[in-house]
């Protein structure tokens, strides 16, 4: 097993949430749910990194900030039809969820 930190992110709807991080190269890896009418708790991962996403109204706060550290930062921004700025330690972008979920995505500078 390895250790590690998840960050989960409170959303409204976790198909909308999943299908936003999909864009970002998330696949999800499976949802849970009590009953079949309660919310949903969902994991998405990209390689190694792993986020919860809860519709659960006790879960995490919107507006969260979550760093991703990725290959290449213009490939995301593109997708999103954003330009990567150049910070003194990475390229970076900020993206927001549907949710209001904040994401800053960069890629550090050699």
């Amino acid at each position: 097993m390895v250790e590690e930190a998840i960050p989960v992110l409170r959303v409204e709807n976790a198909a909308t949430a999943v299908a936003w991080y999909a864009r970002l190269g998330f696949v999800q890896q499976w949802e849970h749910r009590f009953e079949p009418d309660f919310p949903a708790f969902v994991e998405v991962a990209r390689g190694p990194v792993r986020l919860f996403l809860s519709e659960h109204r006790g879960d995490a706060t919107p507006g969260t900030l979550v760093y991703l550290r990725v290959r290449d930062v213009d490939a995301v921004a593109a997708e999103f039809g954003v330009t990567a700025e150049e910070v003194p330690w990475a390229r970076e972008i900020e993206l927001r969820d549907p949710d209001g979920n904040r994401l800053r995505v960069g890629t550090p500078l050699e």
